[in-house]
C-alpha cells in the first residue's frame, strides 16, 4: 500500500513536471539555436515556401528538420565564408547533423500529426504565428489541452483553402465567399470560409475531434 502511494505520488509529480515545463507550455520560448537561422530573411524576406525546409509536413506526424545539404543548396554560392554559417559549413563535410534546439515540445502522452492538420485546412500560423516576421523563433502558443480542445470543438475559426495553408499572410477576406458576401469584419469572414472548409474537407465530429482517444493513444 505504501509503495503504491509512493510510486503513484512521484508519476503524478514526474507528469505534471513534463506537462507543465515551458518547453511544452510556455509563450515566449526561445531558446539560443546553434546557427543564427532568421524566418524573418527566409521565409519572410526571400519568401521561400515552409515545405522546402520541413519536408514531411504533408505526408508524416513530424515537420522534419532540414538536412545541411538543404541549406548547402544556396549556401555554397551565398555567404559562403559567412562566420555564422561555419557550424553549417563543418556538418556538410563531415557529415555530423547540426545540433537544433526543439522549440515546440509536446509531452510524450500527446500525440499530434502535422500532416493530419496541415491537408486539412489548418495553417502553419494558426500554432506557430507569423514565423515568416520572426528572427528567432520562439513559441506563440501554449501548446495546452485546452488550447488544442478550444480549436477541435470550433476548427472553423482555424480552417483555410489548403493551398494557402503555407501563406502565412492570408487573409479569409481574400476569399470568394466573403467577397460576395461583401463581409468586411475578419472574424466574420473566418467563420463563413471555414465553415465552408470544414464541409469540403469533411472535418470529423466534435464528438471524435475531443475524444480522448484522439489525442492519447
Amino acid at each position: 500500500m505504501v509503495v503504491g502511494v509512493i510510486a503513484g505520488t512521484i508519476f503524478i509529480c514526474v507528469l505534471a513536471g513534463a506537462g507543465l515545463s515551458p518547453k511544452a507550455t510556455a509563450v515566449g520560448y526561445q531558446p539560443t539555436q546553434p546557427v543564427p537561422f532568421s524566418h524573418a530573411v527566409h521565409a519572410g524576406k526571400l519568401g521561400l515556401d515552409c515545405r522546402y525546409c520541413h519536408t514531411t509536413v504533408e505526408s508524416a506526424a513530424f515537420a522534419a528538420l532540414p538536412a545541411t545539404q538543404t541549406c548547402m543548396n544556396c549556401h555554397t554560392s551565398i555567404l559562403p565564408g559567412s562566420e555564422p554559417l561555419a557550424p553549417v559549413r563543418d556538418s556538410w563535410q563531415s557529415g555530423n547533423p547540426i545540433e537544433w534546439v526543439k522549440v515546440h515540445n509536446l509531452p510524450g502522452y500527446a500525440y499530434f500529426n502535422h500532416a493530419a492538420h496541415v491537408t486539412h485546412g489548418v495553417s502553419c500560423v494558426s500554432c506557430h504565428g507569423r514565423i515568416d516576421r520572426m528572427d528567432v523563433v520562439r513559441q506563440e502558443q501554449p501548446l495546452s489541452m485546452s488550447w488544442c480542445l478550444d480549436c477541435h470543438r470550433e476548427p472553423e475559426k482555424h480552417l483555410r483553402p489548403k493551398d494557402q495553408v503555407t501563406n502565412l499572410a492570408w487573409s479569409p477576406l481574400d476569399h470568394p465567399l466573403a467577397r460576395e458576401r461583401g463581409t468586411t469584419g475578419l472574424a466574420e469572414a473566418q467563420l463563413l470560409v471555414g465553415r465552408a472548409m470544414k464541409e469540403q474537407y469533411q472535418i470529423r465530429s466534435v464528438g471524435y475531434l475531443t475524444a480522448c482517444s484522439t489525442c492519447h493513444r
